[in-house]
């Protein structure tokens, strides 16, 4: 048995962070960044058209950021806010991002999390998500599957009691995050189905 599993972000992420320092006091700033990185990862052909960052939701604070690295790591669990979110709780020494004399942080996604990052952000303690594309652009647009997300799952985040509600932001710059989709089909990119041929895509 491998005693170790790494995950590696490439050495491009940082040069398209720039400064860490750099705070992203506007939304569409924060999504820009995240769409930055996706679109990077297509074309270093990292993985999907899919990218995350972690912020500091008051001070716009870049706290960790992602991309999708399924296919460069071999595993279904690299998704970008997969990533993302497990580099912030590494950064801040715990699993639970809602920790007492933390600061507020949210998870801004170029699109909506599929079924496990979904789950994933439920137990992360982040107090919001901003995304781009949704569940059904990714699907029509790409072939990709999401997974049976819960029909009201931006509701369901909202009212978690006795868990702190997670505030669900959509359609930041969700015309940019679905152009980029659409390129990444129009470009063949591959679309990863478990069980599936990876070249394969669903009849459009």
């Amino acid at each position: 048995m491998p005693p170790v599993v790494r995950f590696e972000l490439p050495e491009w992420v940082a040069e398209e962070v720039g400064d860490p320092r750099r705070l992203y006091g506007l939304r569409e700033e924060r999504m820009d960044l995240a769409l930055r990185l996706a679109e990077r990862n297509v074309e270093q052909g990292g993985g999907g058209p899919f990218g995350a960052c972690v912020f500091e939701t008051d001070t716009g604070l870049l706290v960790s950021a992602g991309v999708n690295l399924v296919v460069s790591t071999n595993s279904s669990l690299a998704h970008a806010e997969a990533l993302a979110i497990m580099l912030a709780q590494h950064a801040h020494a715990t699993f639970d991002l809602a920790e007492k004399g933390l600061p507020s942080m949210e998870l801004v996604s170029t699109a909506q999390p599929c079924i496990q990052c979904y789950g994933i952000l439920w137990w992360s303690g982040l107090r919001r998500v901003v995304i781009g594309a949704t569940a059904q652009d990714v699907e029509s647009l790409t072939g990709f599957r999401e997974g049976p997300l819960p029909t009201d799952w931006a509701g369901r985040l909202a009212d978690r009691s006795p868990l702190p509600a997670v505030d669900v932001i959509t359609d930041c710059l969700r015309a940019r995050a679905c152009r980029l989709l659409r390129e990444y089909h129009d470009q063949g990119g591959p679309v990863y189905i478990p069980g599936g041929d990876k070249k394969d895509r669903p009849s459009d």
